[in-house]
C-alpha cells in the first residue's frame, strides 16, 4: 500500500500549484508499521515546511519587486540563498539584492527586500520552544531533545541553545522600566478614592547559593554567589469563583549584576494588580540584601521577619546546648531561685520572640552568653579550666543571634497572635520557590558552574516560563505569534 502526500498551493488570484512532498509505502501491517514513524514524520514536516516557506517568500518578493513610486520592476543585481532556521528544519530561502529605482534618491544603490520580512534568521516558534525548554532543562539536554523530536539543523548545538536563551533574556530585560529608589506615588486622598482591592498580597523574599564558574584565565574568583528569589501570592480576586486557587508568581535575580532589583519586584506585584490601598505583607529572612529590597514599594506595606528562619537559628543553638560536655546553670533573673539549663533558657528566648518581645529575648541571650563565658567553673569559685571549644563556638553563635535579633527588631511581631488569627507568619512558600526556581535548575543534580550574569539572565526566562508569561512576551515581540484563542460560547458550539 502506498500513500502519496501532496500540497496544493492556491494563490490569491486563483491559480493552483500541486507539490508532492512524500510517498510512504507499507507492506504487511504489523504493530510496528502502523502509522508513521518518527523519522518519517520529521521528513514530511520538513518538506511541508520547505514548500510553504518557499511559496510565502516568493509571493512576498513578487509584491515588493515593483517600485512603490513609479511601478517599474527593480533590477536584480545579485541573487543567493539565505538560511532560515525553523522548527521543522533549515530552509534556504531566496535572498536577492535589488537596485533602487532611479525615480527617487536613496542613500544606497542596492538593498535586500528579505531584510524587512526576516530581520532574524530563526523563526519565533523555534526560538520560543528552545528557550522554554532551556529554562526548565540543561542546555545540553534541550539540544538533544530538539534533535530527537524535530527535524532541526544538525548544527543546532548546545552553544546555540544557550546563546539564544541568553539573547532572549537580554531582550526581555530591555523592556524593564527604569529603576527608582521609591515607588510609592500619590497621597492618602488619592488612595482613598481607589476601588476596593483584591485580596491581600503575601510576598516572600529569600536567598540561595549557586556555585560560581572558575575564571578561565586562572584569576581568583569567588566560588559561590547569592541568588535572590521569591514568590508573591494573591489570596483572591473579587468576583472570582470560590474554587479558584490563589494566584502566585515568582521572581529571581542576582543582586551583584542586576541594576533594577526594585523595579523587577514592583513589576511583578503590579502584574498581579497591586493597589496602594491593598494589604501587602513582605516576609524576609532578615538578611541585609533581601531586607532592603522591598522597601518603599508600597505605602502601607507590612514588613515581617520570617518565623521559620528565626526559630531555626534557635533550634541550632538548642542542639549545640545538648551536645556540650556538661550542663551549666544560668541565672536569667535575679528573682529566680532555681538555676535553669541552657536549653531551657533558649526555649524561653523562643517563647519571648513568639510573642514579639525582642527586648526580653535579648536579655535572656545575654545571660546565656555570660554563662558560656565562665563555662566549667565550680560553685567554690575556682578558676575555670581552659576554654571549652564547643562552649566558645556556641557563645559565638549566641552573639550572632543577638545581633541578628537586634538588627531585625522592628520586623519582629507577635507571631502567636497572627497565628491564632489565621494570618501568615512564615515564608515556607518562599522556600518552595527557591527550590523550584533556583535549586532544581542550578544546584540539585546539576554539576555545572555559573557566571553571575549567565545565571541572572537564565533566571529571567525561567521565572517567566514558570509564571506562564513567556508566551505573552513573545506576542509582544512578534505580532501574530500564537494568537490568543477567543472563547467559544455554548450557543455557537450547539449551532
Amino acid at each position: 500500500m502506498h500513500f502519496r502526500i501532496q500540497v496544493i498551493a492556491v494563490a490569491d488570484d486563483g491559480p493552483e500549484q500541486l507539490h508532492e512532498i512524500a510517498n510512504v509505502s507499507r507492506d504487511e501491517p504489523t504493530l510496528g508499521t502502523l502509522g508513521l514513524t518518527l523519522e518519517e514524520s520529521k521528513q514530511i514536516l520538513q518538506q511541508l515546511q520547505h514548500t510553504i516557506v518557499d511559496k510565502q517568500v516568493a509571493g512576498y518578493l513578487d509584491q515588493q519587486r515593483a517600485c512603490p513610486a513609479c511601478g517599474k520592476p527593480r533590477q536584480l543585481k545579485q541573487s543567493e540563498p539565505a538560511p532560515f532556521h525553523t522548527l521543522f528544519g533549515l530552509i534556504p530561502v531566496p535572498n536577492p539584492r535589488w537596485r533602487h529605482c532611479a525615480c527617487q534618491a536613496h542613500t544606497t544603490t542596492t538593498f535586500r527586500p528579505l531584510a524587512a520580512l526576516l530581520p532574524e534568521r530563526t523563526s519565533p516558534e523555534l526560538l520560543y520552544l528552545e528557550t522554554k525548554w532551556a529554562a526548565l532543562l540543561p542546555y545540553g539536554v534541550t539540544a538533544k531533545l530538539l534533535h530527537e523530536v524535530l527535524p532541526i539543523d544538525h548544527q543546532h548545538s548546545t552553544a546555540t541553545v544557550r546563546n539564544h536563551t541568553l539573547a532572549a533574556a537580554r531582550r526581555s530585560e530591555e523592556g524593564l522600566g527604569d529603576e527608582r529608589a521609591v515607588f510609592v506615588a500619590g497621597c492618602q486622598a488619592e488612595w482613598d478614592r481607589l476601588p476596593i482591592p483584591a485580596g491581600p498580597l503575601s510576598v516572600g523574599v529569600d536567598g540561595g547559593i549557586v556555585r560560581a564558574r572558575r575564571d578561565p584565565t586562572g584569576d581568583t574568583t569567588a566560588h559561590l554567589f547569592e541568588v535572590i528569589a521569591g514568590k508573591s501570592i494573591l489570596a483572591f480576586r473579587r468576583n472570582d469563583p470560590d474554587d479558584v486557587p490563589p494566584s502566585s508568581k515568582c521572581f529571581a535575580l542576582v543582586r551583584s549584576v542586576d541594576p533594577k532589583p526594585k523595579r523587577r519586584l514592583f513589576e511583578l506585584l503590579d502584574a498581579q494588580g497591586m493597589q496602594a490601598n491593598q494589604q501587602v505583607t513582605f516576609f524576609t529572612d532578615g538578611g541585609e540584601t533581601v531586607r532592603t529590597l522591598p522597601a518603599y514599594l508600597h505605602p502601607e506595606a507590612e514588613h515581617l521577619l520570617d518565623w521559620f528562619h528565626l526559630t531555626m537559628k534557635i533550634t541550632v543553638l538548642q542542639q549545640c546546648a545538648r551536645g556540650l560536655a556538661k550542663p551549666t546553670a544560668v541565672q536569667p533573673d535575679a528573682d529566680t531561685a532555681d538555676d535553669v539549663s541552657l536549653e531551657r533558657c533558649l526555649g524561653s528566648v523562643k517563647h519571648y520572640l513568639w510573642h514579639g518581645n525582642s527586648a526580653s529575648a535579648l536579655d535572656r541571650l545575654e545571660g546565656v552568653a555570660d554563662a558560656l563565658e565562665g563555662w566549667g567553673g565550680d560553685e567554690a569559685g575556682a578558676p575555670p579550666p581552659p576554654r571549652n571549644e564547643a562552649a566558645a563556638r556556641m557563645r559565638k553563635y549566641v552573639r550572632e543571634l543577638a545581633t541578628y535579633i537586634a538588627n531585625n527588631a522592628p520586623y519582629i511581631v507577635n507571631y502567636g497572635e497572627r497565628y491564632r488569627n489565621g494570618e501568615r507568619i512564615s515564608t515556607s512558600f518562599t522556600e518552595s520557590a527557591i527550590n523550584q526556581v533556583v535549586s532544581k535548575r542550578m544546584v540539585k543534580r546539576q554539576q555545572m558552574q555559573w557566571t553571575p550574569e549567565g545565571a541572572h539572565l537564565l533566571l529571567q526566562v525561567r521565572t517567566q516560563v514558570l509564571n506562564d508569561d513567556w508566551e505573552a512576551t513573545f506576542r509582544t515581540w512578534y505580532p501574530g505569534f500564537r494568537p490568543v484563542p477567543t472563547s467559544v460560547t455554548p450557543a455557537l458550539l450547539a449551532a
